[in-house]
């Protein structure tokens, strides 16, 4: 017997006085009314109803269950919007700021389209991580070495003039070598942007500076990315940065020559989300957004228009 829904029938039917008009109050047929009720009283032990006359009068006992059947009914839908809600609620998923506006659009059409909303907020590499360890966000693209990333964006340097070259190569930056200088006693600078502000880009970074012999203070990390834009633009340094990002802040974008550089990501969970839904259906619009390798079937699934949508202009 489903308790609940004999509950149900026996609550509306004792308040309409009526087997027929109950049963539409509770959306059943009459019969099946009857016979949830019929089913109630043989599970309680005792009659409900007084079917000796031609409206649906309440028993003693009927009048002493209604209290509790009420509850119980009331509790059964509560319970069932609470699931309706939590089914419904958005998966809040940290992202590096480096996504931009369109390409989280994009993301989030996709997952709509397979029943999963999401509420996304951007952040750098380890905000991104306290938001999950503190389950601020139920999911996070965390910042993870080469070797254990699902998405990997490769980087290379930005700069506001065309370099010659196929590739830029950092030892071109020591003093004297080719290369305009930004400015009378400083040399031209690198910028790591707080993206890639975390050891296994920066450190590596630093031994390839120190490896092409230069100062110090050539490889920077920069405190805002349009900090370290505002000196790329002005003062002709470099920018750390894919050919993605670089092409969205108007930069021309070489690899590093003495290196393969990459940025790796991998979605991390929390709560016991499961993180395969980032990593399966989604993981072609995440690649899109981060400018990962594969990045270019991300519109996948999203339908023509979301490709039109994803379209940048030639």
């Amino acid at each position: 017997m489903d308790l609940v829904a004999a509950c149900r029938a026996f609550v509306h039917v004792s308040e309409q006085g009526s087997f027929t008009l109950g049963a539409a109050a509770a959306r059943v047929a009459q019969p099946v009314a009857s016979r949830r009720i019929a089913a109630l009283e043989r599970h309680l032990g005792g009659r409900l109803f007084d079917r000796s006359s031609r409206r649906a009068r309440l028993t003693p006992f009927g009048r002493e269950m209604l209290p509790a059947a009420r509850r119980l009914v009331r509790l059964a839908e509560a319970m069932e919007d609470a699931a309706e809600q939590a089914r419904n609620a958005p998966l809040r998923l940290a992202v590096p700021e480096v996504c931009t506006t369109g390409d989280l659009a994009l993301l989030d059409v996709r997952a709509r389209r397979l029943g999963l909303r999401l509420d996304l907020e951007a952040a750098p590499p380890a905000v991104r991580t306290e938001l999950l360890r503190s389950q601020e966000v139920r999911a996070a693209l965390v910042a993870v070495p080469e070797a254990e990333a699902v998405w990997r964006v490769p980087l290379g340097a930005a700069s506001a003039t065309e370099p010659e070259g196929a590739a830029v190569y950092l030892e071109t930056l020591r003093s004297g070598r080719t290369g305009r200088s930004p400015g009378p006693g400083r040399p031209r600078r690198l910028w790591i942007q707080p993206e890639d502000d975390v050891p296994h880009v920066r450190d590596r970074v630093f031994r390839l500076r120190d490896r092409a012999g230069l100062r110090p203070a050539q490889v920077a990390l920069a405190r805002t990315l349009a900090g370290a834009l505002a000196e790329v633009l002005d003062g002709g340094d470099l920018l750390l940065a894919s050919e993605r990002q670089a092409d969205d802040l108007g930069l021309y974008w070489r690899p590093v020559g003495e290196e393969d550089l990459a940025r790796g990501f991998d979605a991390a969970t929390s709560g016991g989300e499961d993180p395969g839904r980032l990593r399966g259906p989604l993981r072609a619009g995440i690649a899109r957004c981060l400018g990962a390798d594969g990045g270019g079937e991300a519109a996948e699934g999203t339908g023509e228009e979301g490709a039109e949508c994803g379209k940048r202009p030639s």
